[in-house]
């Protein structure tokens, strides 16, 4: 069965990513349809604790992707209006500053080489005492060494922005259909012209007979995260060398009457807290190579726990609301993957691995200029799919992660 009538673009993957970019795309006129198997939030999107923290989350070596990264956060705000103004509702977003701590004399060497390496790089960040950092948070653990302040940093609601982006989508004339999977791709001799669909696994029953659907296309963008690897309906030279890495995150809430035990999100090198408008607290998250395994363990969920509790001991009184693991998606050199792929027909956007949030606003233009045919923002050319970085790691295949440690916190 064929599609009636074609599309400008096709996005498959309803992750912020492909929602953000369909939405932006669709605003210049358009017409476009969004693929996802599940229901928005989905993957990566549905697990993410949201945080906005380009200086805070400063690495050595890796400048290209502080380069992305800033130049994201400055289309932050009037991003988040804009989805919001455009029937979207709430995305969470707000600039709430972010408080990185140390807990003993070797994380605090660790992080005065990154305060320093901020300082370099002319980055608003503040090195704090203890008394300093504990007037900002008082639920602050009594003993430590000292902090950093990332005044700029912020927050917003992976979950909530989902919602809001699937409704501006279709305020601005996009389609969303929603349990819908991808089984293989149109072609017209090497041009990739669309893909064919069918009722995803995830939502039909079993025995139910598959009827498959072809959606015709000028243009199909690849969004679907970690599984964009794994696509099997594209030659395998056109697939991007992107792997899952696996995260779990805790969700704590206050109890009636009270309120979150830190105003800002709070950090110490091995774990993360996101304050959210309503009192939750986000804790996140745990990084293993793991493949596709989304099992919560019982390892992931102590060590979450433990590390808050070292940090802000008033959680111990929370709420234990749930948790929950997802897969991000991770390139060889831990930058996205944005912009023409090597079929005709094929635009990629993905790879984003721990900044997918952080990266949507970015993306979402540059995925838009590409399928109108107008200029990028010129930072994007970082995440260039043809980049040298990706051919030097042998690109698919090369899935190894740079390991900073074992065990790192992770947006």
């Amino acid at each position: 069965m064929s599609e009636k009538s074609g599309f400008d673009a096709v996005f498959v993957g309803g992750g912020v990513i492909g929602l953000a970019s369909a939405w932006r795309a669709a605003q210049r006129g358009a017409r476009v349809l969004v693929l996802e198997r599940a229901e928005p939030p989905a993957g990566a999107t549905n697990v993410a604790a949201g945080m906005l923290a380009p200086v805070g989350e400063l690495t050595f070596g890796r400048r290209e992707l502080l380069d992305l990264a800033l130049a994201s956060a400055a289309l932050w705000a009037d991003f988040a209006a804009q989805v919001e103004a455009s029937g979207g509702g709430a995305t969470g977003f707000r600039r709430c500053g972010a408080l990185h701590v140390a807990l003993d004399r070797d994380e605090a060497g660790e992080l005065r080489r990154r305060h320093d390496l901020q300082r370099e790089l002319g980055l608003e960040a503040e090195w704090l005492t203890p008394t300093r950092c504990r007037e900002l948070e008082p639920g602050l653990v009594p003993n430590f060494v000292g902090g950093v302040l990332a005044g700029s940093e912020g927050a917003v609601d992976p979950r909530a922005l989902a919602l809001a982006l699937a409704a501006a989508l279709r305020e601005a004339g996009g389609e969303l259909r929603t349990g819908t999977g991808v089984v293989d791709g149109l072609w017209d001799g090497e041009r990739l012209a669309g893909v064919r669909t069918a009722p995803s696994a995830l939502t039909r029953p079993s025995d139910e007979l598959v009827q498959t659907l072809d959606v015709r296309a000028d243009a199909v963008v690849l969004c679907n995260g970690a599984w964009s690897g794994q696509t099997a309906w594209l030659p395998e030279e056109a697939r991007p060398p992107v792997r899952p890495v696996k995260g779990e995150t805790v969700e704590l809430r206050p109890r009636e009457g009270e309120g979150a035990p830190a105003s800002r999100i709070v950090c110490s090198e091995r774990v993360y807290l996101v304050p959210r408008p309503d009192g939750r607290l986000i804790v996140g998250a745990t990084q293993e190579e793991r493949g596709f395994d989304t099992v919560v363990t019982a390892g992931g969920v102590h060590e979450l726990l433990r590390e808050a509790y070292r940090v802000l001991p008033d959680v111990a009184e929370m709420e234990f609301f749930g948790t929950i693991a997802g897969l991000r998606p991770g390139t060889p050199d831990n930058l996205p993957i944005v912009g023409r792929g090597a079929v005709e027909g094929l635009v990629l956007a993905t790879g984003h691995f721990r900044n997918g949030i952080l990266l949507t606003p970015l993306t979402a233009e540059a995925v838009a200029a590409t399928l109108a045919g107008t200029a990028s923002p010129a930072v994007i050319a970082e995440a260039d799919p043809n980049r040298s970085s990706l051919v030097a790691h042998g690109a698919a295949n090369d899935r190894r992660l740079p390991a900073d440690r074992p065990l790192e916190a992770s947006r």
